[in-house]
């Protein structure tokens, strides 16, 4: 006869006001990653905000506002910590209440298990299924390590979690103290922004290096959704995905038959992610799909697994390149915009793969405060933060061509990417180039 958790589950159960009262002062707290953060207990522990002292919180790409920062605007209660920032995060941090904890994502799991304290793990989890487990949904990411090491840990369930397949994806309640009901929220979404002429124009030149059978890695963003537009029209075929972050466009690459998986090195026919970002459709189409494999982000994120799949192809965006082709991703001089995230690691790992190719894209321009400015550069912005050295840097996009910098010296490196330049800043960066003798005399 079967084991029935329902006895376990019912003792366990407490409300959310009880949850936050077992929270200390001095705590290390954590809410996890994306869709898996807690909302009622959140909102619970904010309102003991005042009644507590020296209270750390760490959580990662926050997808809704944060009850206990709101709570506490002057931070005189608790910190906020985020090892990769969400829109909400970077706002958070402009209002100096948020710090930024630098990592390689693929590492998460390790950090936990070696060097980061938990004493309070609260994390937003599926309804406990009929073998004792709560899933945690398209945000497995590195939640079952917090799990391991956290001293107490409190699930917050959630009817409209969508319940995924794969490997480290839930806890049981055996390894649980308590569970507050959540009831059925709405999950919140993270929208694509419309793809303009500039991404457009990036994705015709990124779509042609894409073949039949090759493994890519997708993220967030107009330009990597107008990748798969294209290649959702294109001839291309038997396509695998082995990406970080699930997002909307796969469904789309998907649906149009393009991914089979079939040439993959391991889960076959099957699309590999470690979290998911989207859309009410996409999370539906995730919600018990076996098409599907979520697993931890070591599972998905570290080199030697990405290269196993041959012609495996990353997609990444980047804010800023100088002419030796270091890429800034995450700063914009001291302001954090993001974290590294994956974006190494991916970058290393389809170079490795056999007939893999890295590719960094970028617009050649943005504008802020009315003035436009060159996103290639002659040397990078004071205080910027370089997130992929040059030495790793292969592909490079921009609106006006692509780039293969892998062999190139530094002159030949400096021409290519003066070219991939807006042509109105062409000349200046010539100029810099000369004066920083990154270009020579030489003339062949």
């Amino acid at each position: 006869m079967s084991r029935s958790f329902q006895a376990e589950l019912k003792c366990k159960t407490i409300g959310a006001e009880q949850a936050a009262a077992s929270v200390k002062s001095g705590d290390w707290i954590d809410y996890g990653f994306g869709l898996g953060q807690p909302e009622v207990v959140d909102r619970a522990l904010a309102a003991r905000a005042p009644q507590l002292d020296r209270v750390k919180v760490r959580g990662c790409l926050a997808m809704s506002p944060r009850a206990v920062v709101e709570a506490d605007p002057e931070a005189r209660h608790l910190t906020y910590y985020s090892w990769y920032f969400s829109g909400l995060e970077r706002k958070m941090h402009d209002r100096e209440l948020c710090s930024h904890i630098p990592m390689n994502f693929g590492e998460a799991p390790d950090y936990y298990r070696r060097f980061v304290e938990v004493d309070v793990a609260i994390l937003r989890c599926a309804p406990m299924d009929e073998h004792g487990f709560f899933n945690f949904g398209p945000s497995v990411t590195y939640q079952k390590a917090i799990t391991e090491k956290a001293r107490k840990v409190i699930v917050e369930t959630d009817a409209s979690m969508p319940y995924v397949f794969g490997v480290e994806c839930g806890v049981h309640i055996d390894d649980v103290d308590w569970v507050v009901d959540g009831g059925a929220s709405k999950l919140p979404e993270l929208k694509n922004p419309a793809a303009g002429p500039v991404d457009r124009k990036v994705a015709e030149l990124i779509a042609p290096e894409i073949v039949d059978g090759a493994c890519v890695q997708i993220g967030i963003g107009a330009m990597p959704n107008a990748v798969c537009e294209l290649l959702a029209e294109s001839s291309v075929k038997e396509l695998g995905v082995h990406t970080e972050m699930f997002v909307d466009s796969l469904v789309t690459l998907y649906e149009a038959g393009k991914v089979t998986g079939t040439h993959k090195a391991f889960n076959q026919y099957q699309m590999t992610y470690c979290f998911a970002a989207g859309s009410a459709r996409m999370y539906e189409f995730l919600d018990r799909n076996p098409a599907c494999f979520v697993g931890p982000v070591d599972y998905t994120n570290l080199p030697h697994r990405i290269m196993q799949n041959d012609k495996a192809v990353a997609i990444c965006n980047a804010a800023q390149i100088d002419l030796s082709g270091q890429a800034c991703s995450e700063t914009a001089g001291m302001r954090q915009i993001s974290g590294t995230g994956g974006q190494l690691q991916f970058i290393r790992g389809a170079y490795a793969s056999r007939g893999g190719k890295a590719i960094l894209c970028l617009a050649s321009t943005y504008e802020r405060e009315g003035r436009r400015a060159s996103r290639i550069v002659a040397r990078i912005d004071e205080c910027n933060v370089v997130t992929t050295p040059r030495t790793d840097v292969m592909y490079v996009v921009t609106e006006y061509g692509i780039v293969n910098l892998k062999g190139k010296s530094v002159p030949e490196r400096a021409r290519a990417l003066i070219d991939l330049a807006h042509p109105d800043f062409r000349e200046d960066l010539e100029r810099q180039a000369r004066g920083y003798r990154l270009i020579g005399k030489t003339i062949f």
